[in-house]
């Protein structure tokens, strides 16, 4: 694993990331049984997240790659969609950022935890090249415990991917 170079760089609070969007489930997002469609929310979990990278970077930011998207429950027709996104670890030129994602039912304000996402994004230059991003300052215990599990599954991708080489 690369070193991470620290001197330098600037650091940012995760709040200076966090990103909520919400979007409203509309007939053309679902499938025929009235479900949020998949790939739906994940546009809609890649745009927040890129959000929250580009929000901590100041720059425009790319994703590199997807780690994992959990469905616990279905979105349904009419239901409002509450995604939330920060940056939970910083790196070199890349960043771990974590979407939770939430349906609200309008007529009784019932909230459910519905998806969980991790992605990761690379900051870029205005030529186009990765280029060193901000420190991130976790300081709650939930973005601290976030901030260790970042790290846990970027050595798990980069063994994966030496594995596959």
């Amino acid at each position: 694993m690369k070193e991470i170079i620290t001197e330098g760089r600037s650091i940012k609070n995760v709040s200076d990331s966090e990103t909520v969007m919400t979007e409203l489930v509309l007939p053309n997002d679902t499938n025929q049984l009235g479900n949020l469609l998949g790939g739906r929310l994940m546009h809609w979990i890649d745009v927040c997240a890129a959000t929250a990278a580009a929000r901590h970077s100041n720059t425009v930011c790319v994703t590199a790659s997807v780690d994992k998207i959990d469905f616990h429950h279905p979105i349904k027709l009419g239901e409002l969609v509450i995604l939330k996104a920060s940056v939970n670890r910083v790196f070199n030129t890349s960043m771990e950022v974590g979407v939770k994602v939430f349906a609200e039912k309008i007529k009784t304000g019932e909230v459910k935890h519905t998806n969980s996402a991790y992605l990761t994004f690379v900051s870029l230059d205005e030529k186009g090249n990765p280029c060193l991003a901000p420190l991130v300052n976790p300081i709650t215990d939930e973005q601290k415990r976030r901030y260790e599990q970042a790290l846990v599954r970027r050595r798990y991708r980069l063994q994966q991917a030496k594995n596959k080489a």
